[in-house]
């Protein structure tokens, strides 16, 4: 199965949740306030936030009212317009900057942190780019050894220290050792610290001054990977992760679980931050 089948078989969920709705709601109806109404409730459930909602029933309301909207057709290819101006232009992940280009990945457990660094290793490392992986997250053994499970299956290198030690001296180490083997790109697990709790949020910084001080102008990234199926939740984890420390772009794990899409849009147009990575499938191509 070729890469845009794979992606078109793991959003089938959301296609069919939202479009499959708003087709029940408007397909031989006149669209007037009651369907409109119904719109925006599948809208709102649909985890589009209220702002980009909002947006997109106005602009409704106003083609309607100018009989530039008549039927569902009309109605079909404005959403598909809103979204996409909702979106902007792709900003996909990709490397810039002087070499090791270093990628510092937070977000709360249980999201897939851990294996969207393993997936992204593997990609790079198949696109020819050296990669160290470093093991931050020092609070649970598991991640460690997780994270090496990861290395050895994508052909990345590691940076380890012992269970407990301190995760802001481990990336100072992968950055260094980046730069002495001469290698592309170095990738940060952190641990997957509960956003509401500030002290750890703290060690995040501490973490990111270190990696400045091994490296100016790092990280390159600071990519907050967030779950789809946490709808809204998700929404608050990226304002305060981003509050606390900046957030350049989000991976968004479990796409194919969920028919609540439109989270990509709430983090898009509150936050105005580009989703870099989506994650669409259990196996190492799927991200």
């Amino acid at each position: 199965m070729g890469f845009f089948d794979r992606l078109k078989e793991g959003l089938t969920k959301t296609r069919r949740g939202l479009i499959g709705r708003v087709e029940d709601v408007f397909k031989g109806r006149k669209i007037d306030d009651q369907t409109i109404d119904e719109f925006e409730e599948i809208l709102i459930t649909s985890d589009m936030g209220m702002p980009a909602t909002m947006q997109i029933i106005d602009d409704l309301r106003e083609q309607v009212k100018s009989g530039k909207i008549r039927d569902y057709d009309q109605v079909k290819a404005f959403l598909k317009d809103e979204m996409l101006a909702i979106l902007g232009l792709p900003q996909p992940f990709a490397l810039y900057q002087e070499r090791p280009f270093v990628v510092l990945t937070v977000g709360v457990n249980g999201v897939g942190k851990t294996t969207t660094i393993g997936k992204l290793a593997s990609r790079l490392i198949n696109e020819g780019h050296g990669v160290v992986l470093a093991a931050s997250d020092t609070f649970r053994a598991a991640a460690i050894e997780q994270l090496e499970i990861w290395a050895e299956r994508s052909g990345a290198q590691i940076v380890r220290h012992q269970s407990g030690s301190d995760p802001a001296a481990v990336a100072f180490d992968a950055v260094e050792a980046a730069k002495g083997r001469g290698l592309d790109v170095v990738i940060v697990d952190t641990a997957g610290r509960l956003h509401t709790k500030m002290p750890l949020m703290e060690e995040l910084k501490k973490i990111k001054r270190v990696i400045q001080k091994a490296m100016p102008g790092a990280p390159h990234e600071t990519l907050l990977v967030v779950d789809a199926t946490t709808g809204q939740n998700a929404l608050r984890q990226a304002k305060m992760f981003n509050d606390a420390i900046g957030v350049s772009g989000i991976a968004l794990t479990k796409l194919d679980g969920t028919a609540k899409g439109g989270i990509v849009f709430a983090i898009k147009k509150e936050l105005n931050i580009p989703v870099r990575l989506i994650g669409v499938g259990e196996g190492v191509d799927d991200l």
